[in-house]
């Protein structure tokens, strides 16, 4: 060694002091404190150090605490250090909104590291001039592979597709496939199977890699290969496409085009982010608020809820006039306006719980004929055993409230008849509207209580008026 050999050690890159998150998983305060510090500071190598560490979902996190300024600020600091695949667990709003601000040059730059799938997956939100600009500047096969993508309609498999996968000849030997895998360069990040094709690309059957680790090296692929294999067209919709992971157990599943030629594979994290979209998708609709997300501007939140809200005040003007036929009868019996709001919610309550399984029992598909009919006996005689209940319940309650049984014995008997309306409209309205091609996660709710509303207060009302002869 140099008596003149520098010992003093490199400087090692600062760890944050803080930890990400708090005891409760939430953004620490004092981890945020010091990044609003780098950005201040515009502390390039102190905003890296901050954020390197983090996976690409904990990014998103971050980005999304953001305010709007901040958030650009961020992206543009790290440079080319900033992982784009961050985009793809954002708010649908938070990703748009960022790439408005970013120059195109510096999306391109970025799309050039990721997946196929993330990139189509972030460029399919950016307006088509911008979007055919940042293509423009990124290398052909990646351009060429992201616009077939893109070609495909929105939310089906071709869009989720990622177009790195590794296809090999029927006639190759298992030790040619490993030669191959460990010489190429150019192969998927991650893999769990690889595809056997013939020269025109039509996928022939598939090799899970243990497979290929289990066996000799002479062994022709055509001799191991499965030839039983699942394939979704690209231009399927991405919910059935989760189906098919979902039914069968699938890591990973070959797409293919109308000439049932291979184009690409979808892979099990994809699926589960469509799982939970879908998911999220059908709560929202179910009480009016279409694809909203927190990140949502006021007017964005106002605009996506104000349609069923304006549908649900017509149906509670229809309710209204059912009370409005029996005011009379209200005014000789004071006690019945304090009753009737019980029959009507309790009744959209269990409304409300037989829509939702009868939703969710459409949504996976799961009622044939037979369960159809099952179904609906079930919840009527559900809506029977739930209404005897609380009719006893109620019954009583009344009788001790307002000292008049003949007053129980009526709620109670409204209660029965609306419980197993609610049975009926939770079950039979769903199925029409998918029937007529609407979707009932969007349409049921407020016809289900426009429904026990109505039949609540006019059979209330109603027996009431002619037991007590107050007509």
């Amino acid at each position: 060694m140099s008596e003149n050999a520098d010992l003093t050690p490199e400087p090692e890159e600062t760890a944050p002091e803080f930890e990400l998150r708090d005891e409760d998983g939430r953004l620490n305060p004092e981890w945020m404190s010091e990044l609003q510090a780098a950005l201040d500071a515009e502390d390039a190598d102190g905003l890296i150090a901050l954020m390197s560490p983090l996976h690409e979902s904990e990014t998103g996190d971050v980005i999304e605490s953001l305010p709007h300024d901040e958030r650009v600020k961020l992206v543009r600091l790290m440079g080319e250090t900033f992982d784009y695949s961050a985009l793809t667990e954002v708010d649908d709003s938070v990703r748009i909104d960022l790439m408005e601000a970013l120059p195109n040059s510096d999306i391109a730059k970025g799309m050039a590291d990721l997946d196929s799938d993330d990139a189509v997956y972030i460029l399919e939100d950016i307006e088509e001039e911008d979007r055919n600009e940042i293509l423009a500047q990124m290398p052909v096969f990646e351009r060429l592979s992201l616009k077939r993508s893109l070609d495909f309609p929105e939310e089906s498999a071709g869009r989720r597709m990622q177009t790195e996968f590794i296809a090999i000849p029927p006639f190759w030997t298992v030790g040619q496939t490993i030669d191959y895998l460990r010489t190429n360069d150019d192969l998927p990040d991650d893999f769990y199977q690889i595809y056997v094709v013939d020269p025109a690309f039509s996928l022939l059957g598939t090799i899970p890699l243990d497979r290929i680790l289990r066996v000799q090296r002479a062994t022709r692929i055509s001799d191991i290969m499965n030839t039983q294999v699942r394939e979704i067209d690209a231009n399927e919709d991405q919910e059935e496409a989760a189906r098919v992971f979902e039914r069968y157990d699938q890591v990973e599943v070959a797409v293919v085009d109308e000439s049932k030629r291979l184009v690409g594979v979808l892979t099990i994290d994809d699926m589960v982010d469509v799982i939970h979209e879908e998911a999220g998708e059908d709560i929202h609709r179910m009480v009016g608020i279409g694809d909203e997300d927190i990140s949502d501007s006021v007017w964005d939140a106002v605009k996506s809820r104000v349609t069923w809200l304006a549908v649900n005040l017509a149906t509670a003007i229809l309710a209204s006039v059912v009370i409005g036929l029996f005011d009379a009868t209200i005014e000789q019996m004071v006690a019945l306006a304090v009753l009737m709001p019980i029959v009507a919610s309790m009744g959209g309550n269990a409304g409300t719980q037989t829509m939702t399984v009868t939703v969710r029992a459409i949504a996976m598909r799961e009622l044939d004929s037979y369960r159809v009919r099952r179904l609906i006996l079930r919840e009527l005689l559900v809506g029977v055993a739930n209404g005897v209940i609380f009719a006893a319940l109620i019954g009583v309650v009344t009788w001790v409230w307002f000292s008049n049984p003949l007053l129980g014995a009526v709620i109670g008997a409204a209660m029965i008849i609306n419980m197993v309306a609610a049975g009926t409209s939770g079950i039979l309205i769903p199925l029409a509207l998918d029937k007529m091609g609407a979707d009932p996660a969007v349409a049921s709710s407020a016809f289900v209580t426009t429904v026990t509303d109505v039949v609540g207060f006019f059979a209330f009302l109603g027996l009431a008026g002619l037991w007590f002869g107050l007509y």
